[in-house]
């Protein structure tokens, strides 16, 4: 087992962290300041053998049943945005369905994916609206790159993410979402709140909405 004694947390950057699940593949660990629960470096995939996985997935553009899964982020992001906003899909994977989905209601949005669409110059630019769909759960750093998107975006913009959250340690010990080993930060409603309330501290208001069991909004000022 890894200690957490050592461990850092790629949220908060807190010390503080106590052991909160092991299975036969990794550990897990939970942050006592942000909540986080995170799978330490050592136990990650490299970067080739995580590409590997996300090929083996099949989101295709014109699957129905796909587009009724992003509709849980879409449509309450859509209803807050207005006219000519302009978006970027963090994230985006081999087959950028959200994007498509909010390019036919009228808005341009860029594309970034480490493996798939890896122009970071689009990361520089200003949004009035960042997706990450089933992103955050892949990110080895997360507070790094969410405080980046937090600043990437225009006063009054909004940063929507869908990723399955964290109930409880029993439920934890059973959750599928584990199994994949691409997953590696796990974020709960409590998680959510702490950033909020920080990047409000930072001089700027956070409001967070929970807008579903996977889905939550945070609009910034």
């Amino acid at each position: 087992m890894t200690e957490p004694q050592n461990q850092t947390c790629p949220l908060c950057g807190g010390t503080g962290v106590d052991p909160y699940h092991s299975d036969k593949v990794r550990d897990y660990l939970n942050c006592r300041t942000c909540h986080l629960v995170f799978v330490p470096p050592a136990q990650h995939l490299t970067m080739v053998d995580e590409k590997d996985y996300y090929d083996l997935h099949d989101n295709r553009l014109d699957d129905p049943g796909y587009r009724r899964f992003l509709n849980r982020l879409f449509t309450p992001l859509n209803e807050r945005l207005t006219p000519n906003a302009r978006g970027l899909d963090f994230g985006c994977g081999p087959g950028p369905a959200l994007a498509k989905m909010f390019e036919e209601a009228g808005y341009p949005v860029a594309l970034y994916d480490p493996f798939y669409a890896p122009d970071r110059s689009v990361l520089s630019a200003q949004y009035d609206f960042i997706t990450l769909s089933e992103v955050a759960e892949h990110l080895a750093e997360p507070g790094r790159e969410l405080n980046r998107l937090w600043t990437s975006l225009v006063p009054g913009g909004w940063l929507g993410i869908m990723s399955k959250r964290v109930r409880n340690p029993d439920a934890f010990r059973t959750w599928h979402y584990i199994t994949d080993p691409t997953h590696i930060s796990f974020f709960s409603e409590t998680t959510f709140q702490w950033l909020a309330a920080r990047w409000s501290a930072e001089g700027t208001p956070a409001t967070l909405i929970v807008a579903g069991s996977d889905v939550v909004l945070i609009g910034k000022g």
